[in-house]
């Protein structure tokens, strides 16, 4: 495990494409320089010790110095020591459905988005809860384990999208069978499955699995996305809509937002379910569930000690610092002997 305390030296990285730019225009005007003074076999015996190759390779050197001061100004930092932590909290699955009818962009950005901003949200706003989530279209795919690290939640949340799953349709019985193998049958947590989705559940079982899953101490809660009016399938090039998704007739598919399949699921498994258009709404809904819940305490693992890791990229930029000065010198003789650079006839 590692942390960046000072990231914002990385903005220091940009001074390097300046350093080229500089040595590219300086060598584009010496060569137009010196065409003007005189021939190219004539500059050859003039300064016969010149060498292009010397130039860019000082370049190189100092753009290294250069990046690793930048990396020791950053500080990284490595977790050397993992200790066991008591926490108090619930165990929560999120299951986002990555069905192509998610991309209607009937709520702003898109549906997708719009759950992923959902999710983000509520992440935000938990304290030490337990967080799992799983991917779901025609089947469902696990995607994080559940976990107190909420920043490998958010990045697996990001990465998700309607291509990960071959399968397409909106098979919500599958994210709730996956979901009831997430959680730990040796801790005694209060067990939360959170569904986000347009609701267009192309199976039967939804509800008689939502069921078993609460006989089980797991409770459903839906959010939807979308509009129950509707909103075309967008099919992009580039991020370009080139067209919209068509049935077998030429028609174009509208996909709309079923809270009563959302409502049904929650309602058997003892949740509730709330429209995902107003995020603040939400985030405040699940905020208000989860404070009436009872927390348990259960173990959890995390890095307590970190320890600076400057000194490796300061001690490597003046390395290459020394590089710059005891070898790329044109006036260190011992190194023209070694005619490294084609310096000697």
């Amino acid at each position: 495990m590692y942390q960046l305390e000072e990231k914002i030296w990385f903005w220091g990285l940009m001074v390097i494409p300046l350093i080229i730019l500089i040595f590219l225009l300086l060598q584009w005007w010496k060569h137009r320089m010196q065409r003007k003074f005189a021939s190219k076999p004539l500059l050859k015996k003039l300064s016969p010790n010149t060498s292009l190759f010397k130039s860019i390779l000082k370049v190189i050197v100092l753009s290294l110095a250069f990046a690793c001061l930048v990396m020791a100004l950053v500080n990284p930092k490595l977790g050397t020591k993992l200790e066991t932590v008591k926490r108090e909290g619930v165990d929560i699955v999120f299951a986002v459905d990555v069905s192509k009818s998610m991309l209607a962009e009937d709520i702003a950005p898109n549906r997708l988005e719009k759950s992923k901003q959902l999710v983000t949200q509520i992440l935000n706003n938990l304290a030490s809860d337990r967080v799992g989530i799983i991917a779901y279209a025609g089947k469902a795919f696990p995607q994080l384990p559940i976990t107190t690290d909420y920043a490998s939640a958010k990045m697996f949340l990001q990465s998700m999208n309607t291509d990960m799953l071959s399968s397409q349709g909106t098979a919500i019985h599958e994210a709730i069978n996956l979901a009831r193998d997430y959680y730990d049958d040796d801790q005694d947590t209060n067990r939360i499955l959170i569904i986000i989705s347009d609701g267009e559940d192309h199976g039967e079982l939804a509800t008689d699995v939502a069921k078993e899953a609460y006989e089980e101490g797991i409770r459903i809660f839906t959010i939807g996305v979308g509009d129950v009016k509707g909103g075309p399938i967008p099919e992009k090039r580039n991020g370009v809509i080139v067209n919209y998704k068509k049935d077998k007739n030429g028609e174009t598919v509208v996909t709309r937002l079923d809270e009563n399949t959302l409502k049904t699921i929650a309602d058997v498994a003892h949740g509730s379910y709330i429209n995902g258009k107003n995020t603040t709404k939400v985030v405040e809904h699940m905020r208000d569930v989860l404070n009436k819940m009872d927390k348990t305490e259960f173990e959890a693992k995390q890095f307590a000690d970190f320890e600076s890791q400057f000194q490796w990229f300061l001690g490597a930029a003046i390395f290459f610092l020394l590089i710059d000065v005891l070898l790329l010198e044109r006036r260190t003789s011992w190194l023209k002997r070694l005619n490294l650079f084609n310096e000697n006839f």
